[in-house]
């Protein structure tokens, strides 16, 4: 048996608990892992509200979490890249398994050897902001060298990495925060930072070749004023569109809702000609390792918040959700 957080139901309540459940089987692709820390993102809190019901493959009562950094204690009979005893990270999310537990099983695929650099809790705050950040710059957007990109919200757990691996490839950086974390973004690379409070980014920003969409309201729509035609948003708060349903291969019905619910930012975009796409992560060991590199040689850094242990994931998840964060919170079970 092991200890986990568990889902049991969607609903605004809480309605996560911790449990004791058989420790899990592994298919001949997968490894065990003994899970050392987990990194959170807003996802986790998101998921008990039932906001993603309708994409994500959850078969409740579900084991939450998606990031981890951990040691291999098993390989199934077809894994050939990992031994027992490597110390890995991986994203799992939207695999049908969870992280927030004392083991985890994990698809070859989603694994990489983790950085020498980093210990368990920092290796375990980087799959999904490092993933997500690096599928929206170099695979959705293409970002290069001297183009310029916003990152709003540039404190938090996706901006801090996205802020870094922008800048490591060359492009120009803006991004918004509060006047307490000036410094902050600007140590990792900011070029030009605005306090939200005080000033309305579309107001100062000019020329620019891409956005991340990381904040929810009417960011996006404000955000074409900004860029120049044959930009690109990609967007990783929505709304999803047709082409994020068809690779997901959903049904007819929902395709069709997701083109509606689209329909509108895609045609303001396009006036303006300029691409929209929602951004969807999907879990790469390849990515992660090459993302590892990266870590590795100091290019890039973690940015860590604030560490709870195991028995206070409750309180980790609200204190994420309340949006204060700098950087990532990271629960520690070994």
């Amino acid at each position: 048996m092991m200890k986990a957080l568990i889902l049991k139901r969607y609903g605004k309540s809480d309605q996560l608990a911790f449990a004791d459940i058989p420790s899990p089987t592994i298919e001949p692709n997968e490894m065990l892992v003994q899970v050392h820390a987990v990194g959170l993102n807003p996802i986790d809190y998101m998921i008990p509200k039932g906001a993603f019901k309708p994409i994500l493959k959850f078969k409740l009562p579900a084991t939450m979490g998606s990031d981890l950094a951990g040691v291999v204690v098993e390989v199934g009979s077809r894994v050939t890249r990992f031994k027992t005893g490597d110390a890995v990270f991986a994203s799992i999310f939207d695999l049908g398994t969870g992280s927030l537990a004392e083991l985890a099983v994990v698809p070859e695929t989603a694994a990489a050897i983790k950085p020498a650099n980093l210990d368990f809790v920092q290796a375990a705050s980087i799959p999904m902001v490092g993933l997500t950040s690096w599928q929206a710059l170099k695979e959705r957007a293409h970002l290069k060298h001297g183009q310029k990109i916003f990152i709003p919200a540039g404190s938090g757990g996706i901006g801090t990495f996205a802020i870094q691996l922008a800048k490591y490839l060359g492009a120009k950086v803006a991004t918004t925060t509060s006047a307490a974390n000036v410094g902050l973004v600007q140590s990792l690379g900011a070029d030009e930072v605005i306090d939200y409070k005080k000033q309305e980014f579309e107001e100062v920003l000019r020329d620019y070749d891409v956005v991340l969409g990381t904040i929810r309201g009417d960011g996006i729509e404000k955000s074409l004023r900004i860029l120049k035609p044959k930009s690109s948003v990609v967007s990783l708060i929505g709304p999803p569109d047709a082409a994020f349903a068809r690779a997901r291969g959903m049904n007819f019905l929902m395709t069709f809702i997701f083109g509606v619910i689209s329909s509108k930012i895609i045609r303001q975009a396009g006036k303006r000609g300029i691409h929209y796409s929602f951004l969807f992560l999907h879990p790469d060991g390849h990515q992660l390792a090459e993302i590892g590199k990266l870590l590795d040689a100091g290019h890039i850094h973690p940015v860590i918040d604030k560490v709870f242990p195991f028995d206070e994931t409750k309180n980790a998840l609200a204190y994420l959700e309340a949006g204060r964060a700098r950087g990532k919170v990271v629960v520690k079970i070994i």
